[in-house]
Formats: C-alpha cells, structure tokens, sequence
C-alpha cells in the first residue's frame, strides 16, 4: 500500500471499554486525536516505523507540535482509524519500545533524490510498503508538474537506495536507468498498440479513424496536457482519499479484513 493513501486521514482514540456507553445507553463517541502527516522510515530508510500526527489547533488558534505514532500501534475500528490506548505507541516511549532512534530517522516523502555521483533524479512522491510489515517494496520517485503527467514515474526498488545526504535521497546510478511508468505518454502508446490491433482485424475503415483520433490528439492533447495536469491531480487526491475504499485497503494489506483472515489461518524532515 502506498504511504501517500493515509496523509489527511483522521485518527481516533476510542473510549475506555467501561465508558463506551453512556447511562442512556447510547455509544459514546471516540475522540479525535488528529490527522496522519508525513511517514516516518527506520534509519536506514527501508521500513514504515510510524507517522507524524498533525494535532488540531488548541483553542483553533495555538498550533502544537507534530507527535510521532508507531505504525503497529494503528488500527481499524469500524469505519475509522484508531490508535492504540497505550503509551508506548506514542513519541519516544514508542521509539523505545521500536529500539529506534527518532533522530535518526527519516522522511523520505518530497526529499529531493541524487545518485552517488550527483545526478538530480526527481523528488521521492511515495512509498509503496507492505501493509503487515512495515517493509518497503518501491520508492516512487517523480520529477513532478506537467513532466510527471506526460512521462509518469519511476519504482525505484530498496536494493537502489544508498543512503541520505545533505539533504537529499542518495539512489545508485542505475536508477536513471528505470523505466518511467503512469504517464499521459505510456497510456498513449498502450491506446495507440490496441487502436493498431483492432485496425487489422476490422480493415482500413478502422485505421482511419485512429489516424484521426491520433490527429486530434496531436493537435489539441499537448496543449491540454498541461493546463490540466494540476487540475488532474487535484481531483485524484480527493478520489484517492476517499474514506472508505481506504479503509477497505488498509484492512485488507493489513491483513485484518475477513477476507484476509480466511486466507491466512519530535523526528526532523533531513
């Protein structure tokens, strides 16, 4: 699952099990503690260890401090996300229990990326970690605006990643060399391969009108390209924030969805 799916996510402490109820029977409602910030990596940079919490302004005018969660100490109640009860899935209570040093830590999310030789690579965007374990699978790394619409991103698997350097993601050399995945350009040219295929079997009729389509897209899709990339973005980050298909995520990478249970019986931004 991606890193990027819980930032704005709202976290809950539920009430004590003995005041669950209030005298007129009715559930008592959970307490909102505050929204998932940025993830927070294990020194070395290859596991999910926690997030930052953003907390709600005191008096909606006084901000506090970020406070650090352990990821372990996150779960799913119903419909929300909820935390532990316990003092050890906060700050460095946590970090102690973890046997990590927050200070060493890293967030890895919007940090710029080099090679070992200096070479810029783009920005880290996201991190796609398993849901059970904390482990990541791939760095997705980007070089953002109207360039990431058209030529789409880079995964980057942990085996590129050499460290963390004057402020930046130190990769290998090789990772200029991935192939970029997601863009406008890659699904144009998947259309274009099927467009060709079905213009074989049903005949020049068919050709033409992908050469006009391609036409128009020529035409008026490059300009368009740009001025609705943010757009774009914009309206996926809501469609991808979306609640409840998150939740129905989470639960299932997790390994807490019924589904799933059949099938198996303050850190600094460097």
């Amino acid at each position: 699952m991606l890193a990027g799916d819980f930032a704005g996510i709202k976290l809950y402490k539920l009430p004590a099990p003995d005041k669950r109820v209030k005298k007129d029977g009715t559930p008592r409602d959970p307490k909102k503690i505050g929204k998932v910030h940025y993830p927070v990596f294990s020194p070395e940079g290859t596991r999910v260890v926690g997030f930052m919490l953003r907390l709600p302004d005191i008096a909606g005018m006084v901000k506090q401090p970020d406070r650090f969660i352990a990821y372990d100490a996150i779960g799913v109640s119903g419909d929300i996300m909820v935390a532990k009860d316990d003092r050890a899935a906060f700050d460095a209570p946590a970090a102690k229990r973890l046997g990590i040093d927050l200070d060493a830590c890293l967030i890895w999310t919007g940090m710029d990326v080099r090679t070992t030789s200096g070479k810029p690579v783009g920005y880290c965007a996201d991190v796609d970690f398993n849901g059970r374990t904390g482990e990541v699978l791939s760095f997705i790394l980007t070089e953002g605006g109207a360039s990431n619409a058209l030529v789409g991103h880079r995964e980057m698997p942990p085996r590129m990643l050499k460290g963390y350097r004057d402020g930046a993601m130190v990769v290998s050399e090789e990772a200029l060399d991935l192939a970029f995945s997601g863009g406008a350009a890659a699904k144009a040219a998947e259309v274009s391969v099927h467009a060709a295929a079905k213009a074989s079997e049903v005949g020049a009729k068919a050709k033409v009108q992908v050469k006009k389509g391609a036409a128009i897209l020529d035409d008026k899709g490059s300009k368009a390209l740009d001025k609705g990339s943010k757009a774009l973005g914009k309206q996926l980050g809501k469609t991808k924030g979306m609640f409840g298909s998150f939740v129905s995520e989470y639960k299932k990478a997790a390994g807490t969805s019924s589904t799933a249970k059949k099938k198996a019986p303050s850190t600094k931004k460097k």
